[in-house]
């Protein structure tokens, strides 16, 4: 099986984890358990799984978003609610999410074999130095078929994540950095949103251009040179490779079935309106 084979069938994996991010059912979930109506709502919802650690672990581990935004919201958040109860309100979150962007997909066979599925890829995802994974991997897998599928969704999302935070330290991209370099692909966010959204000023964002400049990665245009466009593609491709483990256990035959139950899961959350428009260039990606 191919390394391309694993990185299709997490692309249309991935949203079906993320679009809870963007749902305001995880906002009223989160906030009902006691946090904050703002951004708390993420750092604490994603983080809770690490328990009570402070702003700079969170802003190790999710890497790209400025330091004094998540500052803002921990471990303020740990005081308002702890972080066994977050996630479980979470989880209650993605119950209400799913039901209304897949309707009766939910309870259908097909997403009950995509959680056999996807749990036996997670099988082979391993802790070692991935923290975010491991400790996602410490919490129970719900029972009801569609929440493990989340589940194993969020094993699989976060096992390929922490590798990939990997290979950016070994590409020498700070978190900012490779933030600026994704979007200029013209994939993911959108340049505005990204700044934005991880909490980065414009002087900052502009500091970070300047050294992707020196390093001859970006050119006068802010686009990628030759150099830069060879540096994403590596870091893809090292990506896909130390992410390879759960799609080789699955096997070519079970890699193919998820990636199909998934792509028709996929397809109708974005139909539903799973993310705002304003947000991805050209679709959801990490």
């Amino acid at each position: 099986m191919t390394l391309l084979a694993g990185r299709k069938c997490f692309r249309v994996l991935e949203p079906l984890h993320s679009m809870v991010y963007f749902a305001p059912e995880t906002q009223a979930a989160l906030v009902a358990a006691g946090l904050e109506n703002n951004r708390m709502c993420y750092f604490a919802g994603r983080a809770a799984a690490l328990g009570p650690v402070g702003p700079a672990v969170v802003t190790s581990t999710f890497y790209n978003f400025s330091p004094s935004l998540v500052a803002r919201h921990i471990p303020l958040a740990w005081t308002l609610a702890a972080p066994e109860d977050i996630t479980a309100a979470r989880l209650r979150a993605v119950d209400a999410v799913q039901r209304r962007l897949l309707g009766d997909a939910v309870d259908s066979p097909e997403t009950a074999e995509a959680a056999e599925l996807a749990q036996r890829a997670a099988e082979a995802c391993t802790g070692g130095d991935r923290i975010l994974f491991a400790a996602h991997a410490a919490l129970p897998s719900p029972k009801e078929p569609h929440l493990a599928f989340w589940h194993a969704t969020t094993l699989l999302r976060e096992y390929r994540g922490d590798g990939h935070l990997a290979v950016l330290l070994s590409a020498e991209l700070d978190g900012l950095e490779a933030l600026v370099t994704h979007t200029a692909t013209g994939k993911g966010f959108l340049p505005g949103f990204a700044r934005t959204h991880r909490g980065w000023s414009e002087q900052e964002w502009d500091a970070a251009v300047a050294r992707l400049r020196d390093r001859g990665l970006l050119d006068a245009e802010g686009s990628l040179t030759d150099e830069g466009v060879e540096l994403r593609r590596h870091i893809e491709s090292e990506t896909d490779r130390l992410g390879r483990a759960p799609y080789e256990h699955l096997g070519e035959a079970g890699t193919a079935r998820l990636t199909e139950i998934a792509q028709g899961l996929t397809m109708r959350a974005l139909a539903a309106g799973a993310f705002p428009e304003g947000v991805f260039a050209t679709g959801p990606k990490r």
